[in-house]
């Protein structure tokens, strides 16, 4: 299999030190009189792969929202890298990749070239986009699909190419938001090897799931999170020791209901 690209190990590198990449004190979100996120805190820990754990609705993506600058909170803090996320935004987004929940790829545009369109955002020269995208296709196993357009791609084909488009601006954190909504088990595998690999070359990740296989396979630490709070933190191996049964089976003790799939 492809190792993790070269950039990828040479952006990790500038952290050093064991540290927190992200904390959050207070953290509270509203939707109007919607209460989406209700005073959670954490941190995440440089090289982890992190995950927020919970059904639709339980304030995960809003809180990955937060940490992404795609939104304020609506009170408490937020800091990423050590910046405030209401003071800092264009620092942090810089050295942030995102795949987001739902497909924004563009349909009129090859594989190939939707890398090189979004580095564009970052004002990455073509020079220095394109070797970069084809490596990315190849560390995502899509290089036969550099000439194809979004609408020839599989529905794994496509997150696959998500996570490569997350990876062009070289960042020191990736953020991945239901990765595997939606995939056959085969597709689901080859995103959880892609993102196997990232943790190995050290990418720190942060990713919502339902999935308490993907939780379990994937995550050094995982905040089960039900109606906007975090009412537990710690490996699975942890919960699953504490509780007793795997993660589904915790779920289901400390919240009295099951997730939906």
């Amino acid at each position: 299999m492809p190792s993790a690209p070269f950039f990828v190990k040479t952006a990790i590198q500038y952290y050093n030190v064991w540290m927190n990449i992200v904390s959050a004190r207070g953290l509270i979100r509203d939707y109007d009189s919607l209460r989406a996120v209700d005073a959670i805190d954490f941190d995440i820990l440089k090289g982890e792969c992190f995950g927020f754990l919970g059904p639709n609705g339980a304030g995960k993506t809003s809180a990955m929202k937060t940490i992404y600058c795609f939104m304020c909170p609506t009170a408490g803090k937020v800091t990423v890298f050590d910046m405030d996320v209401t003071e800092h935004a264009s620092e942090i987004k810089a050295r942030i990749g995102v795949m987001p929940q739902e497909n924004n790829l563009d349909p009129d545009l090859s594989a190939l070239e939707n890398l090189i369109v979004y580095a564009r955002y970052f004002d990455i020269p073509k020079k220095e986009s394109l070797p970069k995208a084809l490596e990315l296709l190849g560390f995502v196993e899509l290089n036969e699909k550099a000439k194809a357009k979004i609408n020839q791609l599989s529905g794994g084909m496509k997150q696959r190419l998500l996570i490569a488009r997350s990876l062009m601006n070289n960042p020191d954190l990736l953020i991945l938001d239901e990765p595997t909504t939606g995939l056959d088990p085969h597709s689901r595998h080859s995103v959880w090897d892609i993102l196997n690999r990232l943790k190995a070359g050290g990418m720190t990740l942060i990713l919502t799931t339902h999935y308490m296989e993907e939780a379990e396979k994937l995550c050094d630490r995982v905040a089960i999170m039900d109606a906007g709070k975090i009412i537990a933190i710690d490996t699975p191996a942890a919960l699953m020791a504490m509780h007793g049964g795997n993660l589904e089976d915790v779920y289901l003790k400390i919240t009295g209901s099951r997730l939906e799939y």
